[in-house]
């Protein structure tokens, strides 16, 4: 999942005298990058900050970056660059932040010397302490003018909610850890409470995120907090059926992201059958053969998560499962690799990313033994992406005479585009909706709508709504 929120390049001036100060802000990278983004724009705008528009509108850029992998990390550096040479006050936040190169030093600071600060991801005090000495705040700042739910980077009728920061997995191939620190659950009530600004603003659709959904409340060993006058435990099965509660009274979403295959996901299956927790699950494989696994050091086999999909299944018939996969892992054999793609075909994952495995500064997988040659992690890349062609244009095909509820995007000439409960935000396919025929009911922004499925693809689905 990747998002990208840049300034525009237009005539504004800059702040007048008296008036309030301006930032300017370039977000990068996932969605739990964005949610900082928006804790950011959130604490501005209560101290009275305003957004600017434009480069030149600003009296101060902050760049929140990503560094995961090395595509990322060359895309934060052309941005910080772009609000250098455009404004020439930035502020440097993020993932890339807390990266250092071969040699021990500060990426960010060694190509962009002139920037006035640099921190590292979820550093909401240490960016704001930055922006007070380079821009200070207004005297007065209004907030009234804040509203309950905060700054979100979304559109109006979807919005994400990070539970905890950080993991306390060692993933080989991963430095998210050595970046955002070990897992930090945030307290169930304070979510509880975000989640309902968030619905009562009108957000349709709340997705759950973090780095691993499933170990939520393990750190403070699954305290119970209280909602509603009833104590709730800091877990993800209690967290997930008040999730579920709260947007039925509303009539909203709840959908869930990176959940890892742990025994207790087996309870948030039956939740799935109400309609407001999604029967959709966002779960990180990686891989599927149990030597590659060890390697990787993933938490979980291969056998295991096939049985697991299958009962999950079993379960709930509607169920979507995402997942990602790394091709070309150093080490892979070709057996390896054959094994994974008889996993694929038997566990029929219905929305699928496959990456070729990318070398990242300071993860251990460098250090292992036999590395795959590019050429053949590409090659092993676009066999699992044509493989999987099939696989979802099998079961789109079988969604054609169905009739599915859609969440509408956005409004066309045509009529609009949307998405189902199988389909998350920018990293899944669409529904094209074809509106009603009677004249007066016309589909908006934020609205369900029952849907008969005509068509499919690889990807999408076409459908006329009812």
């Amino acid at each position: 999942m990747h998002s990208i929120s840049r300034i525009p390049k237009d005539d504004s001036t800059p702040t007048t005298p008296g008036a309030a100060p301006k930032v300017g802000f370039v977000s990068l990278g996932c969605p739990k990058a964005l949610v900082d983004s928006e804790q950011i724009l959130t604490q501005l705008r209560a101290e009275g900050y305003e957004t600017a528009k434009s480069y030149d509108g600003a009296d101060l850029v902050i760049v929140n970056t990503c560094g995961f992998i090395d595509a990322a990390v060359q895309e934060s550096l052309d941005a910080i660059g772009e609000a250098l040479a455009e404004n020439g006050k930035v502020i440097v936040t993020g993932c890339l932040g807390a990266k250092k190169d071969a040699a021990g030093d500060d990426i960010i600071t060694k190509v962009h010397p002139k920037v006035l600060a640099v921190t590292g991801p979820h550093a909401l005090a240490e960016v704001m302490n930055s922006v007070h000495v380079h821009l200070p705040k207004p005297h007065e700042p209004f907030i009234d003018l804040l509203p309950p739910q905060g700054i979100k980077l979304t559109p109006k009728h979807y919005a994400y909610l990070k539970i905890s920061e950080g993991c306390n997995h060692r993933c080989s191939f991963c430095i998210i850890p050595s970046m955002r620190g070990d897992l930090v659950s945030r307290p169930i009530a304070e979510l509880m409470l975000e989640a309902e600004n968030l619905f009562k603003s009108g957000v349709k659709e709340l997705l759950v995120i973090s780095q691993d959904t499933s170990a939520y409340g393990v750190d403070v060993k699954f305290r119970s907090g209280f909602w509603n006058g009833r104590p709730v435990k800091t877990h993800m099965t209690q967290l997930t059926e008040a999730l579920g509660e709260l947007a039925k009274s509303y009539g909203a979403w709840v959908r869930l992201h990176y959940v890892y295959p742990y025994p207790h996901v087996d309870q948030i299956i039956p939740m799935m059958s109400g309609g407001h927790i999604l029967p959709y699950l966002d779960v990180p494989l990686q891989h599927a053969h149990p030597e590659v696994l060890k390697r990787m050091k993933r938490p979980a086999s291969g056998e295991k998560n096939l049985d697991r999909i299958q009962a999950w299944r079993k379960m709930n018939p509607e169920l979507t499962i995402r997942s990602t996969f790394i091709a070309g892992f150093p080490g892979e054999t070709e057996a390896e690799f054959e094994y994974l793609l008889d996993f694929l075909k038997e566990a029929e994952i219905d929305r699928l990313g496959c990456f070729a495995y990318s070398p990242v500064q300071g993860a251990t997988a460098n250090e292992l033994a036999n590395p795959v040659p590019e050429e053949v992690r590409e090659e092993r890349r676009g066999r699992v992406m044509l493989l999987q062609e099939e696989i979802s244009k099998k079961r789109l095909k079988a969604k054609v005479g169905k009739t599915v509820r859609v969440l509408i995007d956005e409004v066309t000439r045509s009529g609009g585009v949307g998405r189902s409960a199988a389909d998350a935000p920018e990293i899944d396919g669409v529904v094209y909706v074809k509106p009603p025929y009677e004249p007066h009911k016309k589909l908006a922004v934020g609205q369900f709508v029952d849907v008969t499925i005509t068509a499919s693809d690889a990807h999408d689905l076409w459908g006329e709504a009812e």
